[in-house]
């Protein structure tokens, strides 16, 4: 791979800080932004504590999604960015806003800046909420064909901030992007090895069931992909020249249903799952999302790993760190 400067966004969050190592064991230089320059240091220590490798080829830019000072110094000089970074915050929220404003201005904000400073490729982090809410439970296959129906029901705030700001950074790149281009990233729920000591996202459902949180499964499915084939497609997605101006749905496989994610830890940790129960609650079960990756495979050659290995590597990096 071919020596670049890459800027990537939020560089404390879960998906970003996977990116980051694996551009940097590439020999890639890297930028990335935190919220304000007191960040920088703990990041670094999470990094390294993680494994990094060249630490001299990253650096940082202050910067944040609700105001567009440090954006045109964080993009200046690099070829690709990578906008990682967005409030996360599923389930119930006061005010909408608070989510969906940051999102969207944020996306704009790096999207405007990277266009004007010569950038050639922006890759956003969008997801799968993006994709699938709103619609009736059936069979049908979800692809990067499908948008989230915003009105539709069990549609949160975190799913509208995705769906909504992945559309205005469609709107804009068809009105002001110029010639610069855009592929977007649609991971379903995002699991592997932890880093630093935050459990962000899906993982939290792995530590929840070694902390003996649920006493019985509920029937619900998870549709899984690793963090660390998340990153790998992120960097891949860079340069496969078919990716420009594409939709790229990320799972690894069939949804797994909670049971069967307990069923597995039992298997692989043995008494470290002491915690995790083995009974499901009463009632019928529910229909899975199902999902193709068959787009992402073929333009990027991606070849994620099995759920499998996600959710264990999650289990044991959370064990590891005592964060159970």
């Amino acid at each position: 791979m071919t020596a670049h400067h890459v800027l990537v966004t939020g560089g404390s969050g879960f998906i970003a800080g996977h990116i980051i190592l694996q551009l940097l064991e590439q020999g890639q230089r890297v930028r990335t932004t935190v919220r304000s320059p007191g960040r920088e240091g703990a990041v670094r220590a999470v990094l390294t504590d993680a494994g990094m490798v060249h630490p001299d080829a990253l650096s940082f830019a202050a910067a944040d999604l609700t105001s567009d000072a440090g954006w045109a110094e964080a993009v200046d000089g690099v070829d690709t960015v990578l906008h990682v970074a967005s409030p996360v915050q599923p389930g119930h929220v006061e005010n909408d806003d608070d989510l969906i404003r940051p999102a969207v201005d944020g996306a704009l904000r790096v999207l405007r800046a990277a266009r004007d400073a010569g950038v050639s490729r922006v890759v956003l982090t969008s997801a799968f909420h993006a994709v699938s809410w709103g619609h009736p439970a059936s069979d049908h296959v979800f692809t990067e064909d499908d948008w989230t129906i915003l009105d539709g029901p069990d549609v949160d705030a975190y799913g509208k901030s995705k769906t909504l700001a992945e559309r205005a950074a469609w709107d804009f790149m068809a009105a002001e992007g110029g010639s610069m281009e855009l592929t977007t990233m649609l991971p379903v729920a995002v699991m592997g090895p932890v880093m630093g000591s935050d459990i962000s996202g899906a993982n939290q459902i792995v530590q929840r069931m070694l902390a003996g949180a649920f006493p019985a499964f509920p029937h619900l499915w998870i549709p899984v992909v690793d963090v660390r084939d998340v990153a790998a497609a992120h960097i891949l997605a860079t340069t496969a020249p078919e990716a420009a101006g594409q939709r790229l749905l990320l799972s690894d496989g069939p949804a797994m249903e909670l049971s069967q994610i307990g069923a597995l830890l039992h298997d692989r940790l043995g008494v470290a799952a002491a915690k995790v129960p083995t009974e499901s609650m009463s009632g019928e079960p529910g229909l899975p999302k199902l999902t193709s990756n068959e787009k992402a495979r073929r333009v990027l050659g991606w070849e994620p790993r099995p759920a499998s290995e996600a959710i264990v590597a999650a289990a044991e990096s959370m064990l590891a760190k005592d964060l159970v």
